[in-house]
């Protein structure tokens, strides 16, 4: 790309003046923004120079910032997250991003062998001040290995947080804050609403807390809990449940390493109803974690059974039948419908 036009883009998308951009713009913004102010950051992965990666999260940035500090690497995960793991443990703020999650594997071992126990094993002498950006999930129409949703594999793992925004101004803010964390943070973004909505953010847009989920509406007779892409589907639903009289109460879980269970625990007390929405398989997910501790720590004040919609205990499909697979407004309200009958 001619450098003038990169500049442009660049220059056009840290405007200081509060418009309207998508998630993938404002994504662009946060490590815009990170690196003007911290001259650690730096970016990692393949084609995120001068392609500005598949997405074009990082377009503009290597012409700004130099080829020392946003560098294309070899298609080579393993490689990626083990020079992020020494980068972090000498100083440097690596931003390291894998194309698709569906690639995440090979890199698995550095993450959940070197960079989530670097704390433990130097006993405090070194952290991992590093965050691995992945897109995830369905919804693109894309071929195999491009549609995971595998977050529940590294929520198990302690030392690691998982952030997963939903919005843009969520994908700025958290992004901010997930750069400035001493530990490792995996930062899923869900691709198909990279460029579905359009929010107001700049410079000045809050950062937001890690860590905390965010009540989108406020309810009386029932929770909706949901991440990601698929907050999109259940406000659609909340919205239909409304004009049937029921008052919901909209949780986007956004960090589900380590899990607010407060704020969940909260809301299901409030109202006794919930139904936890997420695309990811069914079986030993976050959604079956959040029923279990809700069973636990909320059992008397439940008025219904925990209900659940999420994907199937299958292999993502093709593109064909990809809206099958991912929970769907009226899947949401089906299972809304059936916990509310219960008196």
């Amino acid at each position: 790309m001619n450098s003038s036009v990169s500049e442009n883009l660049v220059r056009s998308a840290v405007d200081s003046t509060t418009k309207k951009i998508t998630m993938v713009e404002a994504i662009n913004l946060a490590l815009d923004h990170a690196m003007k102010k911290d001259p650690d950051v730096v970016l990692l992965g393949e084609d995120i120079g001068i392609n500005g990666g598949v997405f074009r999260a990082t377009q503009g940035l290597r012409d700004k910032y130099g080829l020392k500090r946003v560098m294309d690497t070899p298609l080579a995960e393993t490689l990626i997250a083990g020079i992020s793991v020494g980068m972090a443990a000498q100083g440097l703020k690596p931003v390291a991003e894998i194309q698709f999650m569906g690639f995440i594997f090979p890199a698995m071992e550095q993450l959940m062998c070197h960079a989530a126990r670097m704390r433990n094993r130097t006993r405090g002498r070194l952290t991992s001040p590093m965050v691995v950006r992945a897109p995830f999930g369905g919804g693109i129409h894309a071929p195999e290995h491009h549609s995971e949703s595998t977050e529940a594999l590294f929520a198990h793992i302690p030392g690691i947080r998982v952030v997963i925004p939903s919005s843009p101004v969520r994908a700025y803010g958290l992004l901010r804050s997930a750069i400035n964390e001493p530990d490792p943070v995996l930062f899923l973004e869900p691709k198909r609403i990279y460029r579905a909505v359009k929010q107001e953010v700049s410079e000045k847009t809050a950062l937001l807390p890690l860590d905390k989920c965010f009540t989108l509406k406020e309810g009386s007779d029932l929770t909706l809990i949901s991440w990601g892409a698929s907050v999109s589907e259940t406000l659609q639903a909340s919205k239909t449940l409304e004009q049937y009289g029921v008052s919901v109460e909209v949780i986007d879980v956004a960090t589900i390493k380590p899990l607010d269970m407060e704020t969940i625990l909260t809301s299901v007390r409030k109202t006794g109803r919930c139904v936890i929405i997420h695309e990811a398989c069914r079986s030993f997910g976050v959604g079956a974690e959040i029923a279990a501790q809700l069973a636990s720590d909320a059992l008397m004040d439940l008025k219904a059974p925990i209900e659940r919609v999420t994907g199937y205990d299958t292999t993502m499909p093709y593109y064909r039948m990809e809206d099958h697979y991912l929970p769907q407004p009226d899947d949401i309200i089906k299972a809304s419908l059936k916990t509310l009958a219960y008196h």
